[in-house]
């Protein structure tokens, strides 16, 4: 398993990490519903094959819950990133989310988070969102500092994108940022650069696009790129679909490591064997560029 510096943090993360939301569970939102049982026996699995670097998040239904439950005695293992903003109402049949930045608000984040992943500290706390302007206004950047200072969250950082990246990325106090980015959606590829140049360790997501045309929960935009890029063309034998965008992904020189959430055991395997191969060679990566270029541009 690659492992690349995640920025000043110093922590050594494997290039694939993995995101949690596919573990959320019922009466959340869309096709997935993986039982605890499943649940119990992917997350180890997740760590049987190296993976060192966990995301998920308030938000995730009972993500952060089973990641406490089933995997909470291999703490040692792993570099767990949660989020805060998240005010969230669990109804009979759906969870409803929404995103407060108010102290109150991150506080209990923090306390529950805790508390549902059975550890006494978290290694990366990231703001789920939020402007540069509100956080500040609301003193929230000083207090996930202080978070820091008295070691419940050992570094800070932001899951944003556009419109509110840049302003963020300007403050130059987070220690990590969480930013979408694939061959598919590349409108972020130079902010990424911008934000590592400050120091910060980066982490992808989306990063294999749900795997394309090929994926289980169809994203009809990215589909498009794809086909009017005519990325079919420039597959090299024995590569599929999931393996050219993922290594994609990972050819960004500032790519440190890249979450991909999935409940399926198959697709974990893949993934994994994907990543091994490192970065695509420079010419496919350079053909994929200029051909979604001349379709998105």
């Amino acid at each position: 398993m690659i492992k690349t510096t995640l920025g000043r943090t110093g922590l050594e993360v494997t290039q694939l990490g993995y995101g949690s939301m596919g573990i959320r569970g019922p009466r959340t939102w869309g096709v997935r519903d993986v039982t605890d049982e499943a649940a119990d026996e992917f997350l180890n699995s997740v760590l049987d094959t190296g993976i060192n670097f966990i995301d998920t998040s308030p938000d995730y239904g009972v993500s952060e819950q089973r990641i406490g439950q089933y995997i909470g005695s291999r703490r040692n293992e792993f570099y767990l990133a949660t989020k805060c903003g998240c005010f969230y109402t669990q109804h009979d049949d759906h969870l409803e989310i929404d995103h407060v930045w108010k102290k109150e608000v991150i506080q209990r984040n923090v306390e529950t988070s805790l508390q549902r992943l059975r550890t006494n500290y978290i290694d990366i706390l990231q703001f789920h969102g939020g402007d540069a302007e509100t956080l500040q206004r609301e003193g929230l950047i000083e207090l996930l500092s202080d978070f820091r200072d008295q070691g419940i969250v050992r570094f800070i950082g932001v899951s944003s994108s556009l419109p509110n990246l840049p302003g963020l990325i300007d403050l130059g106090v987070f220690d990590t940022f969480q930013i979408p980015y694939s061959c598919l959606a590349s409108k972020h590829h130079d902010l990424i650069t911008r934000a590592s140049e400050t120091g910060a360790g980066i982490i992808i997501r989306g990063g294999v696009a749900q795997g394309g045309p090929d994926a289980e929960i169809q994203r009809p935009a990215l589909n498009d790129v794809w086909t009017k890029a005519k990325l079919d063309d420039v597959l090299p034998e024995g590569m599929n679909r999931a393996e050219l965008i993922l290594r994609y992904t990972l050819s960004h020189p500032h790519c440190h490591t890249t979450i991909v959430g999935t409940c399926n055991p198959a697709h974990l395997a893949e993934n994994v064997a994907s990543a091994a191969k490192g970065p695509l060679p420079t010419k496919i990566y350079d053909l994929v560029t200029a051909r979604v270029a001349a379709v998105t541009d």
